[in-house]
Protein backbone atom coordinates (compact mmCIF):
# COMPACT_ATOMS: atom_id res chain seq x y z
CA UNK A 1 0.00 0.00 0.00
CA UNK A 2 0.90 3.59 -0.52
CA UNK A 3 1.80 6.69 2.08
CA UNK A 4 -0.98 8.85 1.84
CA UNK A 5 -1.35 12.61 3.11
CA UNK A 6 -3.96 14.80 3.15
CA UNK A 7 -3.64 18.60 2.90
CA UNK A 8 -3.90 19.48 6.66
CA UNK A 9 -6.25 22.22 6.74
CA UNK A 10 -6.97 23.57 10.33
CA UNK A 11 -6.44 26.83 12.37
CA UNK A 12 -3.31 27.39 14.59
CA UNK A 13 -4.53 28.63 17.92
CA UNK A 14 -1.96 30.95 19.32
CA UNK A 15 0.33 30.68 21.99
CA UNK A 16 -0.91 32.84 24.41
CA UNK A 17 -4.62 31.05 23.71
CA UNK A 18 -2.88 27.61 24.74
CA UNK A 19 -1.07 28.92 27.92
CA UNK A 20 -4.69 29.05 28.71
CA UNK A 21 -4.76 25.72 29.15
CA UNK A 22 -1.80 25.15 31.48
CA UNK A 23 -2.58 24.04 34.93
CA UNK A 24 -5.67 22.25 33.90
CA UNK A 25 -5.56 18.90 34.36
CA UNK A 26 -6.93 15.97 31.88
CA UNK A 27 -9.03 15.07 34.03
CA UNK A 28 -10.61 18.84 34.07
CA UNK A 29 -10.72 19.02 31.01
CA UNK A 30 -12.63 16.09 30.23
CA UNK A 31 -15.14 17.08 32.98
CA UNK A 32 -15.69 20.17 30.75
CA UNK A 33 -16.87 17.85 27.59
CA UNK A 34 -19.22 15.97 29.77
CA UNK A 35 -16.55 13.21 30.32
CA UNK A 36 -16.29 12.82 27.04
CA UNK A 37 -13.54 12.87 24.73
CA UNK A 38 -11.09 10.89 26.98
CA UNK A 39 -8.57 8.18 25.69
CA UNK A 40 -8.77 4.78 26.79
CA UNK A 41 -7.38 4.24 30.22
CA UNK A 42 -4.67 1.79 28.32
CA UNK A 43 -3.08 4.96 27.07
CA UNK A 44 -0.79 6.42 29.78
CA UNK A 45 2.66 8.19 29.95
CA UNK A 46 5.94 5.93 29.99
CA UNK A 47 7.53 8.84 32.57
CA UNK A 48 5.51 9.89 35.60
CA UNK A 49 4.92 13.47 35.81
CA UNK A 50 4.68 13.77 31.96
CA UNK A 51 2.10 16.84 30.65
CA UNK A 52 1.98 17.55 27.06
CA UNK A 53 -0.35 20.68 25.37
CA UNK A 54 -0.94 21.04 21.62
CA UNK A 55 -2.16 20.47 18.49
CA UNK A 56 -2.75 16.99 17.45
CA UNK A 57 -1.03 16.38 13.42
CA UNK A 58 -2.63 12.69 12.92
CA UNK A 59 -1.33 8.77 11.29
CA UNK A 60 -3.06 6.18 10.43
CA UNK A 61 -0.48 3.39 10.48
CA UNK A 62 -0.72 -0.02 9.34
CA UNK A 63 -0.67 -2.98 12.27
CA UNK A 64 2.81 -3.37 13.33
CA UNK A 65 4.16 -0.85 10.78
CA UNK A 66 5.86 2.42 11.32
CA UNK A 67 6.95 3.57 7.75
CA UNK A 68 4.25 6.15 7.98
CA UNK A 69 5.02 7.70 11.11
CA UNK A 70 8.78 8.29 9.90
CA UNK A 71 6.95 10.14 6.72
CA UNK A 72 5.10 12.36 9.11
CA UNK A 73 7.47 13.33 10.93
CA UNK A 74 8.78 16.25 8.86
CA UNK A 75 5.22 17.32 8.39
CA UNK A 76 4.71 18.08 11.89
CA UNK A 77 5.31 21.52 13.26
CA UNK A 78 7.13 22.33 16.55
CA UNK A 79 4.82 22.54 19.43
CA UNK A 80 2.11 20.20 17.43
CA UNK A 81 1.56 16.63 19.23
CA UNK A 82 2.02 12.90 16.78
CA UNK A 83 -1.70 11.76 17.29
CA UNK A 84 -1.34 7.67 16.08
CA UNK A 85 -3.63 5.06 15.47
CA UNK A 86 -1.13 2.11 15.46
CA UNK A 87 -4.13 -0.41 15.78
CA UNK A 88 -4.07 -0.95 19.55
CA UNK A 89 -1.26 -3.54 18.73
CA UNK A 90 0.62 -4.10 21.75
CA UNK A 91 3.29 -6.95 20.87
CA UNK A 92 5.17 -4.95 18.09
CA UNK A 93 6.64 -1.32 18.95
CA UNK A 94 6.69 0.98 16.22
CA UNK A 95 7.79 3.83 18.08
CA UNK A 96 11.87 3.91 19.26
CA UNK A 97 14.34 5.80 20.51
CA UNK A 98 16.10 6.83 16.96
CA UNK A 99 12.32 8.39 15.89
CA UNK A 100 12.54 9.99 19.23
CA UNK A 101 15.66 11.38 18.50
CA UNK A 102 14.14 12.93 15.22
CA UNK A 103 11.11 14.35 16.56
CA UNK A 104 13.22 16.33 19.30
CA UNK A 105 15.01 17.70 15.95
CA UNK A 106 11.56 18.56 14.48
CA UNK A 107 10.15 20.28 17.56
CA UNK A 108 7.65 17.66 17.99
CA UNK A 109 5.81 18.34 22.02
CA UNK A 110 5.25 15.05 22.10
CA UNK A 111 3.59 11.88 21.01
CA UNK A 112 0.39 9.87 21.71
CA UNK A 113 0.32 6.45 20.32
CA UNK A 114 -2.62 3.57 20.53
CA UNK A 115 0.53 0.98 20.07
CA UNK A 116 3.10 0.15 21.84
CA UNK A 117 6.92 1.35 22.47
CA UNK A 118 10.25 0.60 22.81
CA UNK A 119 13.85 1.91 24.29
CA UNK A 120 11.71 3.32 26.91
CA UNK A 121 15.00 3.84 29.08
CA UNK A 122 16.59 6.07 26.63
CA UNK A 123 13.45 7.94 26.01
CA UNK A 124 12.43 8.98 29.63
CA UNK A 125 16.27 9.75 29.71
CA UNK A 126 15.67 12.56 26.65
CA UNK A 127 12.55 14.11 28.70
CA UNK A 128 10.31 13.12 25.38
CA UNK A 129 7.05 13.20 26.26
CA UNK A 130 5.25 9.86 25.13
CA UNK A 131 1.76 8.46 25.95
CA UNK A 132 1.25 4.78 24.40
CA UNK A 133 -0.68 1.50 25.16
CA UNK A 134 2.31 -0.92 25.96
CA UNK A 135 5.66 -1.53 26.06
CA UNK A 136 7.73 -4.09 24.12
CA UNK A 137 11.24 -5.39 23.02
CA UNK A 138 9.75 -6.85 19.19
CA UNK A 139 10.61 -4.16 16.38
CA UNK A 140 8.04 -2.69 13.87
CA UNK A 141 8.07 -3.54 9.91
CA UNK A 142 7.96 -0.80 7.06
CA UNK A 143 6.36 -0.18 3.61
CA UNK A 144 2.82 -1.62 4.12
CA UNK A 145 1.40 2.11 3.92
CA UNK A 146 -0.91 4.54 6.07
CA UNK A 147 -2.20 7.74 5.67
CA UNK A 148 -1.10 11.32 7.59
CA UNK A 149 -3.63 14.17 8.75
CA UNK A 150 -6.52 12.35 8.32
CA UNK A 151 -9.32 12.18 11.30
CA UNK A 152 -8.33 8.56 13.11
CA UNK A 153 -9.18 6.71 16.24
CA UNK A 154 -6.91 6.86 18.91
CA UNK A 155 -7.63 5.13 22.46
CA UNK A 156 -10.92 4.96 21.51
CA UNK A 157 -11.44 8.71 20.48
CA UNK A 158 -11.44 10.55 17.17
CA UNK A 159 -9.06 12.94 16.43
CA UNK A 160 -8.57 15.11 13.54
CA UNK A 161 -5.45 17.81 12.74
CA UNK A 162 -5.57 20.57 15.05
CA UNK A 163 -7.35 19.31 17.73
CA UNK A 164 -6.08 19.97 20.98
CA UNK A 165 -4.34 17.48 22.63
CA UNK A 166 -4.11 17.20 26.69
CA UNK A 167 -1.91 14.86 28.65
CA UNK A 168 -0.62 13.89 31.93
CA UNK A 169 -0.46 11.02 34.51
CA UNK A 170 -4.25 10.37 34.48
CA UNK A 171 -3.95 9.74 30.37
CA UNK A 172 -5.40 12.08 27.63
CA UNK A 173 -8.25 14.03 26.77
CA UNK A 174 -8.76 15.66 23.07
CA UNK A 175 -10.47 18.72 22.72
CA UNK A 176 -12.18 19.13 19.13
CA UNK A 177 -10.88 21.94 17.46
CA UNK A 178 -14.15 23.81 17.48
CA UNK A 179 -14.76 23.55 20.72
CA UNK A 180 -11.31 24.87 22.34
CA UNK A 181 -12.64 28.17 23.30
CA UNK A 182 -15.99 26.74 25.20
CA UNK A 183 -14.28 23.99 27.29
CA UNK A 184 -11.22 26.29 28.14
CA UNK A 185 -13.76 28.68 29.97
CA UNK A 186 -15.53 25.79 31.11
CA UNK A 187 -12.76 23.72 32.64
CA UNK A 188 -11.46 26.81 34.36
CA UNK A 189 -14.72 27.29 36.17
CA UNK A 190 -14.71 23.37 37.20
CA UNK A 191 -11.45 24.20 38.49
CA UNK A 192 -11.89 27.12 40.87
CA UNK A 193 -15.16 25.20 41.77
CA UNK A 194 -12.83 22.26 42.91
CA UNK A 195 -10.70 25.08 44.95
CA UNK A 196 -13.62 26.06 46.54
CA UNK A 197 -14.70 22.87 47.38
CA UNK A 198 -11.34 22.31 48.89
CA UNK A 199 -11.28 24.94 50.83
CA UNK A 200 -14.46 24.35 52.10
CA UNK A 201 -13.36 20.52 53.01
CA UNK A 202 -10.63 22.18 55.23
CA UNK A 203 -12.92 24.44 57.29
CA UNK A 204 -15.07 20.65 58.07
CA UNK A 205 -17.43 20.64 55.16
CA UNK A 206 -18.02 16.91 53.90
CA UNK A 207 -18.40 16.00 50.33
CA UNK A 208 -22.08 14.79 50.34
CA UNK A 209 -22.79 18.09 51.77
CA UNK A 210 -20.95 20.07 48.86
CA UNK A 211 -22.61 17.34 46.56
CA UNK A 212 -26.16 18.01 47.63
CA UNK A 213 -26.36 14.42 48.57
CA UNK A 214 -29.27 12.91 50.96
CA UNK A 215 -28.01 11.74 54.23
CA UNK A 216 -28.44 7.69 53.64
CA UNK A 217 -31.53 6.32 55.53
CA UNK A 218 -30.93 4.40 58.37
CA UNK A 219 -32.05 0.29 57.62
CA UNK A 220 -33.51 -0.83 60.78
CA UNK A 221 -33.63 -4.73 61.17
CA UNK A 222 -36.77 -5.97 62.31
CA UNK A 223 -36.73 -7.96 66.03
Amino acid sequence: MALRRHEAKYETLPSEFLEGFAGLAASQVGDAMNREQIMSAAIKPIAAGTHIRGQARTVNAMAGDNGIIHAAIPHVQPGEILVVNGMGVEDVAIWGEVMTHAAKKQGIAGIVLDGAVRDVAEIREMGFPVFCRAVVPRGPHKGFGGTIDGTISCGGVAVSPGDLVIGDDDGVAVVPLAQVRTVQAAAREAQSREWAWLEEIAKGKTTRELLGLPEPELMLVDE
